[in-house]
């Protein structure tokens, strides 16, 4: 039985032994999953949210992804559930609502073996691990708020900071607030269910691509939807309490002052991320962000890795395809950590019967 150097605060659980700890339960963990299956990996997987996926599940379930090799087009939610339906046949836990909180250094017993990591979550869970492997997308996020004082009353009712129900905004006056791909992107979907979509922006430019800043025009050119410049000055409502409506809302630009009629608000300023206590790991960080080494996608740390947005070296591109590698590489250096006495012999899938069998008939 292994030995460590760290007290553990009060009532933590029982430790849970497995080979890797994936933090992060989005595209990135979920394809992981699947790949440290494929290795012979154990794996349990945490996640700050109450369920897989990230945030193509958290911010935009509805909207379509067109760069996954060999799948030329599918909405965020179903890249999801695919993932989930592609790891389902190895059973490997998952832990939701709760936020990997410090890890430590297990040193063998009797000075004998090699040392392991014991991560502490923010609900006492403790999971004894060879390696770590961080899929935390941006990091503990969270979308910018309306910072009107009307908006708190009304979120989650009125005001939205993600479209998870396209049908809830049927026959509705929708005001889609942003200027980046998502806001562009709700607003042309939006005006196809909604009785009328106003685009607000403080400003002409965008940070969108060209393609759907071009789509955007032509659909107020075509009279399919509106564009104001201009920023959120009020919202107004109409009833009381918990019960109140939103019915109008009041916009400041350098021409004055003007009122929008509006049922729903959808803001999306983009979001505010961070590592969270990630950040005091122990590792070299650069932007918030964990650099690697390119060969592996380990950490400075050894035994930690990293994949996804979380990830950074130089010519780092943030796709979802770019983190699948990732995530397939760090785990070949991590089996060496679980099972320092084996050699990793790589096998295709379709030549391995045992996994066939498993993967076919789960």
């Amino acid at each position: 039985m292994s030995t460590d150097n760290t007290t553990f605060p009060p009532g933590a659980t029982e430790t849970t032994t497995t080979d890797v700890l994936i933090v992060g339960a989005g595209p990135v963990g979920l394809f992981a999953a699947f790949q440290a299956g494929v290795l012979g990996l154990k794996c349990e997987l945490i996640d700050v949210l109450d369920r897989a996926g990230g945030q193509c599940t958290e911010l935009y379930p509805e909207k379509p992804i067109y760069d996954i090799p060999a799948v030329p087009g599918c909405l965020a939610q179903d890249l999801v559930d695919r993932l989930l339906e592609q790891c389902a046949p190895f059973a490997f836990p998952m832990h939701f609502s709760q936020r990997a909180e410090s890890v430590s250094e297990v040193l063998p017993a009797h000075g004998k073996g090699h040392s392991r990591l014991l991560v502490t979550t923010d609900t006492n869970k403790r999971f004894d691990v060879a390696a770590v492997l961080v899929c935390a997308g941006v990091g503990a996020f969270a979308p910018q708020r309306v910072s009107l004082p009307e908006a708190p009353a009304l979120e989650d009712r009125h005001v939205h900071y993600a479209v998870r129900d396209v049908s809830r905004f049927a026959g509705k006056r929708v005001i889609v607030a942003g200027g980046g791909d998502s806001a562009l992107d709700w607003a042309l979907a939006l005006r196809k269910v909604a009785a009328r979509v106003t685009l607000l922006h403080r400003r002409e430019g965008f940070r969108a691509a060209d393609g759907t800043v071009a789509a955007m025009h032509a659909a107020v050119a075509a009279g399919e939807m509106d564009f104001v410049i201009g920023m959120l000055g009020a919202l107004k409502t109409a009833g009381d309490g918990n019960d109140a409506a939103l019915t109008e809302i009041e916009v400041r630009s350098r021409d004055g002052v003007q009122t929008l009629p509006a049922d729903e608000l959808v803001a999306l300023y983009g979001l505010v991320s961070e590592p969270g206590p990630i950040a005091q790991w122990d590792m070299d960080m650069r932007a918030g962000r964990i650099l690697v080494d390119t060969t592996t996608y380990e950490s400075s740390r050894r035994g930690i890795f990293a994949a996804g947005d979380i990830a950074y070296y130089h010519n780092k591109q943030k796709l979802i395809l770019s983190g699948f590698h990732e995530a397939a590489l760090a785990l070949r250096k991590a089996y060496h950590y679980a099972f320092p006495e084996k050699s990793l012999v790589h096998v295709h899938t379709s030549n391995n019967a045992a996994l066939k069998e498993k993967l076919t008939h789960a």
